[in-house]
């Protein structure tokens, strides 16, 4: 394939990357998709769609790649209060989704293959060089090979090699919180149509579980960074465990339970490009901006991106222009989301007399009212976020 070219090469057939290929394949542009990987593997990573962000999938038409992924409707989210119906309670009354996410990528990776993208896997992509047409350099089957494209799209993670060969900077936030996370199987009491949520801020720590059906469940413990603590390993289970029932989860939900993927640790930390657009490339995903996966936004975020990104090339022949278009909507709805997490970590997991203090004035207030409590994590990015919603949450007005 030495001087082929296309419309659109995406380095990358995770979530974004297929997502992508399969909606641009929908509207005839060739699109070819270069995966690393010949079969996805579990690893600690997101499998919890909101609602806003299972609203993009729709929206997207991702339906039927929802279902052959066996993806489950959790229409309760329960902590942090009473159990919430997020079918009567979100502006798009849906439920979030939950999925095994290597699962998820295969399906969608299906799907844009069907859809008419070309993918090919086992690809090892050696360089991108920016322009008009961007390339690729890429190694397949022994051979070294080129592709020219129309656009160049980055989907290859927070890792992205594509970014830095772009000549993309890199901004990435102070430490906060440190993420364990393992797949369980076993277990009891917890209901399959709800996602669990507790924050304990006397301790600084949070944990999460999203059930998978097939008598198995995610959970995710969120320590501070501070704190030196990185879990890894089947040993450390018990460890996290403690953390996670100290956080809040009912200690139920791990009896006689055992893990059946990796645990393992990971820094919160955002990370993000600032205009994720330059010379013909363009970032998605976690490539352009990856936000602290504590508050479950990234999955939703990809698929804005996907659908953000797809609108503004079908909508402008000059892609040069479509581009940048979709950069700076990047930056607006990137910027609202980890503005909302910073508010949501000062409030519930920041330490320290000032914490203390905020939360006394402020805790009467949310529990009297619980819409002083920004919604974005559910609702989206969409919401209002400025001055007058920050010190309404803070009880400051």
């Amino acid at each position: 394939m030495a001087g082929a070219s296309t419309d659109i090469v995406i380095v990358g057939g995770g979530l974004d990357g297929a997502a992508l290929a399969k909606v641009m394949a929908d509207s005839d542009v060739s699109v070819i998709v270069l995966e690393r990987e010949t079969q996805f593997r579990d690893r600690v990573r997101g499998e919890y769609l909101n609602p806003w962000g299972f609203a993009e999938a729709r929206t997207l038409g991702l339906d039927d790649a929802l279902k052959a992924a066996r993806a489950m409707e959790a229409r309760w989210a329960v902590g942090l209060g009473p159990d919430r119906d997020l079918m009567t309670t979100t502006p798009q009354s849906l439920p979030a989704v939950m999925f095994f996410h290597p699962e998820m990528q295969e399906a969608m990776l299906a799907a844009a293959a069907e859809a008419g993208a070309q993918v090919r896997r086992n690809v090892k992509v050696t360089g991108v060089a920016p322009g008009a047409p961007a390339s690729v350099e890429y190694e397949s089957n022994g051979k070294s090979e080129s592709i020219r494209g129309r656009l160049v799209v980055g989907a290859d993670g927070r890792s992205s090699n594509l970014r830095n060969w772009g000549g993309f900077a890199v901004h990435r936030d102070p430490d906060r919180l440190i993420i364990t996370g393992v797949l369980l199987e076993g277990g009891r009491g917890y209901r399959e149509d709800a996602g669990y949520l507790f924050i304990n801020p006397v301790v600084g720590q949070g944990s999460f579980v999203a059930p998978q059906g097939d008598n198995r469940f995610r959970a995710y413990l969120a320590l501070r960074s501070e704190r030196g603590i990185r879990l890894q390993g089947h040993e450390a289970l018990p460890q996290m465990v403690e953390g996670a029932v100290q956080a809040g989860m009912p200690a139920e939900f791990f009896e006689g339970a055992r893990p059946v993927g990796p645990l393992a640790s990971f820094n919160g930390a955002d990370n993000f490009v600032e205009h994720p657009y330059r010379h013909g490339i363009a970032l998605i995903g976690d490539a352009g901006a990856a936000s602290d996966p504590s508050w479950g936004q990234g999955l939703a975020l990809t698929l804005r991106d996907v659908r953000v990104l797809r609108d503004a090339l079908l909508a402008n022949e000059d892609w040069e222009a479509a581009g940048e278009a979709y950069a700076r909507e990047h930056d607006r709805y990137f910027n609202v989301t980890i503005t909302v997490e910073d508010w949501l970590f000062e409030m519930f997991l920041e330490r320290g007399r000032a914490a203390r203090n905020r939360r006394v004035r402020a805790w009467p207030l949310l529990i009297a009212e619980p819409e002083r409590v920004p919604d974005h994590g559910f609702s989206g990015p969409d919401l209002p976020c400025d001055e007058g919603v920050r010190k309404r949450f803070f009880g400051e007005e």
